[in-house]
């Protein structure tokens, strides 16, 4: 039981250490692709620099080592006109036997100072090498040198001629030995610096090709990330503009049906109610007449309701009218447009400005619906919110387009009342422009007022 639990529990842990190695493995695998152009560009980066590192210090080896070359090669030539000024004092010491003459006294001076400034400058150079071996040897030339010259002509002692050629032999040797090595230790470097320029100019090819392909990786990936939000963005702006032509199909056809039950309620409120109410009020007179003399108490108030079947009358003219106003079907928009202006302007002593046509026009039904509705919907918030004392409204046709314009002069409406989606006066005559085919325009007046402006075909263009 214990072995069988044990290897539960093993095969238990074994997707957890997959699924966590799993997610490792992508989260290394994504941070390689966001950052491996940076890796590569710091890799190439330090590359290059360690590249001129090393190849500003090969450089600056290649010149020491040339350097050195150049002094052992002008050592060896001092160290060979030194033998053959050893050459000449060794001859001048001769000619001198047995009595030095004039001219051989000069030369021997003149040699002797040749002899002395080329021992100083070889001396230096030794000194600057810090050769300790050549240094010796030299320094044991220059002694046996010092004293022949200090001896002067008087001296004959030729028996370290042989010291001094074997002595200027090895040194010239040991400094074409130096100059030799100098040179090939110069040509090894500039083979190195040239295989460092090649591998460095290679790597950093292979890096820059890995760069710009990963660069192009990307760029594809972004392109085709860039083509797919394009077309999900095409496809997203299709439906809304299909589901615009919806909505507005959807409001149009709910604004027609508004208008179709409005037109029948209203005709049955004037067929049915009318008839009722017109009964009521012809048998309340004739009560009133015959009870007039017999009963004036009960005729006063048959007079209160033959006042309020009156006024019942009125209100359901009146709400007939909003509902389907009556003029509009029978006299046309012109005439509608006039009659309620002045209607409102009586109820609230605005000042009208009409620029109306003379005679009346033909739109087709629903277009003067439309236009109507907006001016009784302005007129209406006017006299709501506008505190305005003149109104204007005017209206205009071509072969093509009609076109309404009401203003007035009061506070104005805010802007912000423009942008909010719930005030459905505006939105409702929006919706009633745009089902149509037609542009309204809601804008504030300066310095105040409002201004609205209604453009539409003459023939509705829009198809449900």
């Amino acid at each position: 039981m214990t072995s069988s639990l044990h290897d539960g529990s093993k095969t238990a842990s074994t997707p957890g250490v997959a699924q966590h190695a799993a997610r490792l493995n992508a989260r290394i695998n994504g941070w390689m692709r966001r950052w491996s152009w940076a890796v590569a560009m710091t890799v190439a980066i330090v590359i290059t620099v360690g590249g001129l590192v090393i190849l500003e210090s090969g450089r600056m080896r290649i010149a020491a080592e040339y350097e050195t070359a150049l002094e052992a090669k002008s050592a060896t030539t001092l160290l060979t006109a030194l033998n053959g000024d050893i050459a000449s004092l060794n001859a001048d010491e001769r000619a001198s036997h047995p009595s030095p003459d004039a001219a051989t006294l000069t030369d021997y001076k003149a040699t002797a100072s040749r002899i002395q400034k080329s021992v100083a400058l070889l001396d230096a150079y030794y000194r600057r090498k810090a050769d300790d071996t050549a240094l010796a040897g030299f320094r044991q030339l220059s002694a046996i040198l010092d004293a022949r010259i200090n001896a002067g002509l008087t001296s004959q002692d030729a028996s370290n001629t042989d010291t001094l050629d074997t002595a200027l032999a090895l040194l010239r040797l040991n400094e074409e030995r130096r100059a030799q090595s100098a040179l090939d230790a110069s040509r090894a470097d500039q083979r190195i610096s040239t295989f460092c320029v090649g591998a460095l100019c290679a790597l950093n090819i292979v890096l820059f090709l890995l760069l710009f392909r990963n660069l192009g990786i990307q760029l594809d990936k972004q392109d085709r990330v860039q083509q797919k939000l394009i077309t999900q963005q095409e496809e997203l702006d299709q439906l809304v503009f299909e589901r615009t032509r919806q909505l507005e199909a959807l409001a149009w056809h709910l604004q027609s049906v508004s208008e179709n039950e409005k037109t029948e309620l209203a005709r049955e409120l004037h067929d049915e109610l009318g008839s009722i109410l017109t009964a009521s009020k012809m048998d309340v007179a004739w009560v009133t007449n015959k009870l007039k003399n017999m009963e004036p108490a009960m005729a006063e108030k048959l007079g209160r309701a033959l006042a309020n079947l009156d006024q019942g009358i009125a209100l359901k003219r009146r709400i007939i009218e909003d509902m389907r106003p009556t003029v509009l079907a029978n006299f046309g928009l012109v005439t509608a447009l006039r009659t309620l202006a002045d209607e409102t302007a009586q109820r609230t002593g605005w000042t009208l400005d009409l620029a109306l046509p003379e005679d009346d026009i033909k739109l087709g039904e629903e277009v003067e619906i439309a236009l109507f509705r907006v001016a009784q919907e302005s007129l209406t918030n006017a006299a709501k919110y506008a505190r305005a004392s003149r109104v204007s409204i005017a209206l205009a046709l071509d072969d093509e387009r009609v076109s309404m314009h009401i203003a007035d002069d009061g506070v104005g409406i805010r802007p912000q009342d423009l942008q909010r989606t719930h005030t459905h006066g505006l939105l409702g005559m929006r919706q009633r422009v745009s089902a149509r085919g037609g542009r309204i325009e809601i804008q504030r007046r300066e310095p105040h007022g409002t201004d609205i402006r209604v453009t539409m075909p003459r023939v509705r263009n829009f198809s449900t």
